[in-house]
């Protein structure tokens, strides 16, 4: 996706334009409510993330502005410490697809900018989709070009993590932590389930989809 980050506080700027970039997304910055509004009406985004108390213009004005002329059908969260209902209220009316109350969790964030993206492109975000492969996550069916493929329960989970983070590249820690946690098994699981799962996606197709990348780990992306 590429995101629009409109926020003044530099840590907290900084700290998403940094996690965002690792999960594969292209970002772009604003410090402030002028630069913020200038990017977002100039070019496109898939979603913007925007504070409200902001130098030059507020998110306020900023998401009604976008709203009202059109400049942008970017999906719009608004991350902010004001946490009263009368200040939610607002800013879905002038716009906002969502609204996240500072201290924040950045998992619950990439989350919510899925969702609300998905929602504004008329996507089923239960579904995850990556080049011809597709993954229903409610009725646990996944097909690549149309054709079944069948994957263990574990094969699953770690699909659905691959998938999710495309085209970042997910560590092998990264996966042993979504799948397992602290309980985890015998020290090549990861290898021979990702084995099963290329072997799955891939077999009978000119173009993998799943790639090792040694001593980083693993990413599902397109050719």
């Amino acid at each position: 996706m590429k995101i629009l980050i409109i926020e003044d506080n530099r840590d907290i700027h900084d700290n998403i334009v940094e996690f965002l970039k690792l999960k594969g997304h292209h970002v772009e910055g604003a410090l402030d409510g002028l630069t913020g509004l200038h990017l977002a009406a100039s070019k496109d985004f898939d979603a913007i993330i925007l504070d409200i108390m902001l130098p030059g213009a507020d998110g306020y004005h900023i998401c009604r502005t976008l709203r009202q002329h059109a400049h942008s059908n970017a999906a719009i969260l608004i991350l902010t410490a004001r946490d009263e209902l009368s200040d939610r209220l607002v800013g879905f009316e002038v716009g906002a697809d969502d609204y996240v109350v500072k201290p924040f969790a950045m998992a619950e964030v990439v989350v919510r900018l899925e969702t609300i993206v998905a929602r504004r492109r008329g996507r089923n975000p239960r579904i995850l989709q990556v080049s011809d492969l597709r993954y229903d996550l409610d009725t646990l069916e996944v097909t690549r070009a149309g054709h079944p493929v069948r994957l263990t329960p574990t094969g699953l989970k770690l699909l659905e993590v691959l998938m999710r983070r495309s085209p970042a590249v997910v560590s092998k820690r990264v996966l042993e932590d979504a799948v397992w946690g602290r309980d985890l098994p015998r020290n090549d699981i990861i290898k021979s389930n990702i084995y099963l799962i290329r072997r799955a996606i891939d077999k009978g197709f000119e173009q993998p989809l799943v790639h090792t990348l040694h001593g980083l780990g693993y990413k599902l992306s397109s050719p």
